[in-house]
């Protein structure tokens, strides 16, 4: 089972496995990763920050040790101006003098003159490695990059920064043939019996550090780096999931807000069912527009891409592996590419295959969403993903009130309503520790203005989520650009409109007028 990620950038990268990791020789920037008390000032235009909470000095005094990046399994490092060091955070924020643990983060210098500051990033996920994506996502941001600091980090139980892996990649492949949209009792024992494995691997994995993995965790652990990087106020860019720990950060911290950008914006008045629907009503709506643009009717190509998805249910197909493409594989490989329209013609092409009784195309999306590669080793964002969200998520719906749930699903998306209604009672079920909230709280009164990105055509965080987030976060607080477009998140992704106001805001401090629209 999966839920759908938030996630940005790296989803058109192929889900990067590469990252960085441990240290070899030193790059000279020895004068680096000072305290706050020797910050240099905060962005221009802006008033001071407000002292910072009273924390040990050996967390606010700590100097970060910059060292060439190393590589991570299979992959290499980055090259360049790119260096990575780790950041000792409190295992329990409730006790900041206790035990600690390393948070991986990596970092380019800003390459011009008259710097601002660091400008963290945060490509989503939840579970999504910032340090594995943030070189490829450089170049999309070389304009920034001259000003700031490009900053990126493994959150708390993710990659490098204490990463879970709750099982293996035997179990995770025989996990495969559980439905998940299961049809009878035993299909339904198998799903939730699966559910209950998972979380036990999970604990037997993180041990204590499953309960300190939340989100609220990771905002404070954002506070702590801008203090040891030497910022008065937190510059940041968080897309997808990312903007949900931007908008807690706002929240917990709303003096301490410098220049924030929230791209593809995620609706914090949704709890976890609330989620599921939007996602179901944004994939639908993604699946709409990419029929239509195909020429065929929007209606008519949902009913018969149900049809094979039903038929799949009863009798996958074979592919150029020797594995089955199951009715669960062929959903997530048609989710793939609705994330990105140039996309699209790999779903047409893996579509047309299937049709033709070839599940090869649909089988290599599948892995590609799950980080699969041709060896049968997968990564691990999906745990850290379930990690993070079921601490925050308190609800844990039952058999009965999902089956209850599951029409109004399926009338939200004939296609991904029945998969991600039965979610709902997986994800979580049988979890080893409680959720935290129903719905996170955003509110940021007093806060400088957020600029919150929001694209029409988003499937994972409808555009719904922009107006909601600049709602909760106050008025003359949230600020919002809205894009006419098609896949997850706007900046970088063809219009010069949202990357020039982006830009602006970022660079010049510029805040645009409320409600600009870019077409």
């Amino acid at each position: 089972m999966m839920r759908f990620l938030r996630w940005t950038a790296a989803v058109a990268a192929g889900l990067l496995l590469a990252g960085c990791g441990g240290s070899s020789g030193g790059d000279g920037e020895g004068d680096e990763g000072k305290a706050a008390g020797s910050a240099p000032p905060s962005a221009p235009g802006s008033p001071a920050a407000p002292s910072a909470t009273a924390l040990p000095a050996s967390l606010t005094s700590q100097r970060l040790d910059w060292q060439r990046c190393g590589a991570v399994g299979d992959s290499p490092a980055p090259g360049g101006a790119w260096r990575c060091a780790t950041l000792k955070v409190p295992l329990d924020w409730s006790h900041p003098d206790g035990k600690t643990i390393g948070v991986s983060l990596i970092r380019s210098r800003a390459t011009g003159g008259d710097r601002i500051g660091a400008l963290l990033f945060n490509f989503g996920g939840p579970g999504g490695s910032g340090v594995s994506t943030m070189p490829y996502f450089a170049s999309a941001v070389s304009g920034l990059h001259q000003r700031y600091d490009l900053v990126s980090w493994d959150p708390r139980g993710v990659g490098e920064s204490a990463g879970v892996r709750c099982r293996g990649d035997r179990e995770t492949d025989a996990a495969e043939s559980v439905d998940a949209t299961p049809d009878t009792p035993a299909e339904e024992q198998a799903y939730f019996r699966d559910a209950t494995d998972f979380g036990k691997g999970c604990r037997k994995a993180a041990g204590p550090l499953l309960a300190h993995v939340s989100t609220t965790d990771t905002a404070r652990d954002m506070d702590l780096m801008r203090q040891v990087l030497g910022d008065g106020r937190l510059h940041y860019f968080g897309m997808s999931y990312g903007t949900e720990l931007g908008g807690v950060y706002a929240h917990l911290f709303p003096g301490r807000v410098g220049r924030l950008v929230l791209d593809a914006v995620v609706d914090p008045t949704a709890d976890m069912v609330g989620h599921a629907e939007n996602q179901a009503r944004g994939f639908q709506r993604a699946l709409d527009d990419y029929l239509e643009s195909t020429g065929q009717d929007p209606a008519q190509g949902s009913r018969e891409i149900a049809g094979l998805l039903s038929r799949l249910d009863a009798e996958p197909l074979p592919t150029s592996s020797g594995r089955k493409l199951t009715q669960t594989l062929a959903t997530t490989g048609i989710i793939l590419p609705l994330y990105s329209e140039p996309s699209w013609p790999r779903l047409t092409s893996a579509l047309k295959s299937a049709r033709q009784g070839d599940g090869s195309e649909l089988l290599a999306l599948a892995d590609e969403y799950n980080q699969r590669n041709a060896s049968g080793r997968y990564g691990t964002m999906t745990h850290s993903q379930r990690v993070i969200s079921c601490l925050d998520d308190k609800q844990r719906p039952t058999l009965a009130e999902t089956k209850r749930r599951l029409a109004r699903f399926e009338r939200i998306s004939p296609v991904f309503g029945d998969y991600l209604g039965w979610d709902t009672a997986g994800w979580c079920h049988d979890w080893p520790v409680p959720g935290q909230y129903d719905t996170p709280e955003v509110s940021a009164p007093g806060a400088a203005p957020i600029l919150l990105v929001g694209n029409t055509g988003d499937p994972a965080t409808p555009y719904e989520g922009t107006r909601r987030m600049a709602d909760e976060l106050g008025r003359g607080v949230g600020i919002e650009l809205t894009w006419k477009g098609e896949g997850h998140g706007a900046y970088g992704s063809g219009s010069d409109c949202v990357d020039a106001t982006v830009d602006a805001y970022l660079l010049k401090g510029t805040v645009p007028e409320d409600g600009k629209v870019c077409s």
